[in-house]
């Protein structure tokens, strides 16, 4: 929860707990020392510590006008601190976000070669929780203030604006980020969002979602590096359960998100060993060391071999994907410090 929400509900609770308490000594002090009824002594209580001015129900003694002197001084005391209470939260709450605005702007502005996510329904929440299971820097840009303070949390930075502006793109950090994401549920604005982003950062990697097939060509010609059509994914996903399902459940089965149960990881050359003097993949023996296969290769021209021979010489700035089960890929991962 909030901390000043924490912190003012506590001071609200006192104030509230203080006002009842000055009610009841009122009501109690009227009924006995003025034998006044029931609903006498409410009334005189109420327009006592209201300060309203209205008559007394019947003429007060001299006991019961000392007692009403320190009822009207305490409940100006209590009212007055109830309010203090009530305007300082106000206040303090719009500094505080004003406050963890400019912090999160901060954090957002030491990024670099970090992931812009835009739009945070559905597919972005889903890219959102992968990048984080992997421990990737991420900004999400969304312009549904409802939805933003719903999902919000420290690890999540979030920015509040439409993806469309360059303003907003370029207060997320666009100049520095490596890729972008656009999850935006209407084609004409992923459509905006990548001709925008393009032109801003040339060298980005843009992903990009759209909903109909007639859009996937126009983004790519708008400069999206890649294309996903959800709702072709899950039919062929439905289809295949049909014509393999048992192929596909052992697929659905494979993790690649987390450190705990993570089964596929690809691997750059370089972080395996110096480049510079080639090996192959008998060379490395990840079998013997890990007990990971090697079961895909992406060479440094982007062309993949599935399933390469041993004999395989790795070039430089490629890359190998590897399987295993969770205990083995962290193993790889340990040896070879992978992030």
């Amino acid at each position: 929860m909030n901390p000043l929400v924490v912190f003012f509900r506590k001071k609200i609770f006192t104030a509230v707990f203080l006002l009842v308490f000055l009610l009841f000594i009122g009501v109690i002090g009227y009924k006995l020392m003025s034998n006044y009824t029931w609903v006498d002594s409410i009334y005189m209580t109420v327009i006592t510590i209201t300060t309203v001015g209205f008559g007394e129900v019947q003429p007060l003694d001299d006991n019961s006008k000392i007692f009403t002197i320190f009822l009207i001084l305490a409940s100006v005391i209590i009212l007055g601190y109830a309010i203090t209470v009530i305007t300082e939260y106000i206040l303090s709450k719009n500094n505080f976000e004003e406050l963890k605005q400019r912090k999160m702007q901060k954090k957002i502005d030491g990024f670099k070669d970090h992931i812009i996510i835009c739009g945070y329904g559905r597919n972005g929440k889903q890219a959102s929780e992968k990048l984080l299971a992997y421990n990737k820097s991420f900004v999400v840009i969304e312009k549904n203030k409802e939805r933003m303070e719903k999902f919000q949390n420290e690890m999540v930075p979030f920015v509040l604006g439409n993806a469309n502006e360059d303003e907003v793109l370029l207060q997320a950090g666009i100049e520095r980020a490596s890729t972008l994401i656009s999850a935006l549920p209407n084609d004409a604005d992923n459509l905006f969002v990548v001709l925008s982003a393009r032109q801003i950062n040339s060298k980005l990697n843009i992903i990009s979602r759209a909903s109909q097939e007639t859009s996937y060509q126009k983004l790519k010609l708008a400069g999206a590096n890649n294309v996903i059509l959800p709702d072709r994914i899950g039919g062929d996903h439905m289809a295949s359960l049909v014509v393999v399902p048992d192929l596909i459940e052992f697929i659905d089965n494979l993790s690649i998100v987390g450190k705990s149960n993570i089964n596929i990881e690809q691997i750059p050359i370089e972080k395996l060993y110096d480049a510079t003097n080639a090996k192959t993949i008998r060379d490395l023996d990840l079998r013997r060391k890990t007990g990971c296969n090697v079961i895909g290769y992406k060479g440094s021209n982007g062309e993949y071999i599935v399933n390469p021979e041993a004999d395989l010489e790795l070039a430089p700035n490629s890359k190998i994907i590897v399987l295993g089960r969770p205990e083995q890929i962290q193993k790889l991962n340990s040896l070879y410090d992978i992030n």
